[in-house]
């Protein structure tokens, strides 16, 4: 039988002993072989997260598992491993009991009787008081620490130009000037203020010069020169508690400890401010020039001038992949300044990779005139959309078929591991280690089969989707084309981009459209010089 393992730790227990992700697995392996469970290395679930959250990205990759019915058990070490809400861990007995999943516990067992349900619940419950008088606790003596003249600990620690001294005694939790560092931020800052530099210019001059970066990487960083030069505490001004969680739009990390994971500024007025912290490298007079500077290469900058690029999303470099950028240079003429547009590989850029892309860069309206050319005259002859249409939706019904494969495998695979389930019990029975040899290889040979099976059907359904394509828009472009061709805004351009799933490939001169068009690649590729 199949059984899964999750383990957890948060924030406040991660040290404690005895609930390390390490520990809390090998003890969880222990009583898989106990119980005779097989664990596979796809089955073993390690997260960090509060546990007063359901909303958890391992948990919920652990959840669609027993919602397919693809484990026999769970083996969690404890039951707030699974969860401190009393409420959350009675949803998940549900649906662990709806999908035929045992709850197994390491440290404890769980009745699944009304009367086990409720001590259940108050354990729970427990667990839940527990973990908020522990964030009350943590919380509270962070402000006492504060208010005693001293960092609260943790990432609020680290910054640039000084050494941190951990600790509770006099003259500890405090930061002490690194004057190798500081050197370097007394010169980023006179490089904005009196040589005028650009950030870009300042992270060009700090990579030539070779100074080391504050995390170690190889390279600055813009954010982090614009971290240094925005940071009020470089002028002996230290405060605490200046920002708050909220619940963020996008999530670039699978796994997060909270889930509200985005940080906004409190208001000033809220901030706690914490005297003789840390001691002062520049005057508030630089540091105010500074953002007076910033603030004025902010309204200068191109990128705030507002220009339309039509094939913004659309163009790729074929050499790295990178999707191309669109940008502007400015340039003086008998007219005035007039700035050129253009489409560059954002890996060209020295400032983003050390080692750049040699792709060329293209003028924008050479680029769009040709581009729109081709999909224009394209468009304009609807007989020949139509014909590759039909071509399209042919290939798209493949994926149907594949899917019923699909489910014809999957139902076989479930029954092969009621096979093997069965083969265990008789062995476990019978004592007969020979014939369990024999049987559990052939059964193993076909579900290994049954799952390469699996997989190629799931590689050729993504490959038939691939041909599928919204047939009305394309048809809708088609009319729109037809009855307005003199005057087709950009808008208009745009949703027929979309609706063709466009992508205009760069390799140096050449030049690729490619994408739902109904037509072989070759008649919709240019070379051009």
């Amino acid at each position: 039988m199949k059984s899964a393992i999750y383990c957890r730790v948060s924030t406040e227990d991660q040290e404690r002993e005895g609930t390390s992700l390490d520990s809390q697995l090998e003890a969880c392996l222990r009583k898989a072989h106990e119980l005779r469970y097989e664990v596979p290395e796809e089955l073993i679930f390690k997260e960090t997260y509060s546990g007063l959250s359901l909303d958890r990205p391992i948990l919920t990759r652990l959840r669609e598992l027993v919602r397919n019915q693809e484990i026999n058990a769970l083996i969690a070490y404890t039951l707030d491993r699974l969860s401190r809400d009393p409420v959350h861990f009675i949803i998940l007995q549900q649906e662990l009991e709806r999908a035929g999943v045992k709850i197994l516990l390491v440290t404890e067992t769980i009745d699944s009787s009304d009367l086990g349900k409720l001590v259940t619940y108050i354990k729970g419950y427990a667990a839940k008081l527990e973990a908020e008088k522990i964030r009350e606790r943590t919380m509270r003596g962070r402000t006492t620490r504060v208010r005693s003249g001293r960092l609260p600990g943790g990432g609020e620690t680290k910054l640039y130009g000084y050494n941190y001294l951990p600790g509770r005694g006099v003259g500890e939790g405090i930061r002490y000037i690194n004057e190798v560092e500081a050197k370097w931020v007394r010169e980023i800052f006179r490089w904005l203020v009196d040589e005028g530099l650009s950030i870009n210019g300042i992270v060009r001059r700090l990579r030539a010069l070779t100074v080391p970066t504050p995390s170690g990487k190889s390279a600055w960083g813009k954010s982090t020169v614009h971290n240094i030069l925005t940071n009020i505490a470089y002028t002996g001004k230290t405060y605490a508690f200046t920002q708050t969680r909220v619940e963020g739009g996008r999530h670039y990390k699978e796994i997060r400890k909270h889930k509200a994971t985005h940080r906004l500024f409190k208001p000033s007025a809220e901030w706690v401010e914490i005297p003789n912290a840390t001691p002062p490298l520049i005057s508030e007079e630089l540091f105010n020039q500074a953002q007076a500077r910033l603030q004025r290469n902010k309204e200068l900058s191109p990128r705030h001038t507002k220009r339309q690029y039509l094939l913004s999303g659309y163009v790729f470099c074929q050499r790295c992949g990178r999707r191309y950028c669109g940008g502007a240079i400015p340039s003086k003429n008998k007219d005035g300044i007039k700035c050129w547009r253009y489409y560059r590989c954002p890996k060209s850029f020295t400032i983003i990779s050390p080692a750049p892309c040699t792709n060329r860069s293209l003028n924008a309206d050479y680029l769009e005139r040709v581009v729109w050319g081709q999909i224009q005259d394209l468009l304009s002859r609807p007989e020949l959309v139509l014909a590759g249409l039909k071509t399209r939706e042919s290939e798209a019904k493949q994926a149907s078929f594949y899917s019923a494969e699909l489910e014809t495998v999957e139902v076989k695979l479930r029954h092969m591991e009621r096979e093997k389930d069965r083969v265990w019990k008789a062995f476990e029975l019978t004592g007969d280690e020979a014939k369990f040899v024999k049987e559990i290889k052939d059964v193993m040979g076909k579900i290994g089969e049954l799952e390469k099976q699996k997989l190629e059907l799931e590689r050729l359904i993504e490959a038939s989707k691939q041909a599928e394509v919204d047939i009305d828009s394309i048809k809708r472009c088609c009319e729109l084309v037809r009855s307005n061709l003199t005057d087709f805004t950009f808008e208009n351009k745009r949703l027929a981009l979309e609706a063709l799933n466009i992508k205009v490939w760069i390799d140096g001169e050449n030049i690729a459209i490619k994408g739902a068009i109904p037509l072989g690649e070759d008649a919709i590729a240019s070379t051009l010089s």
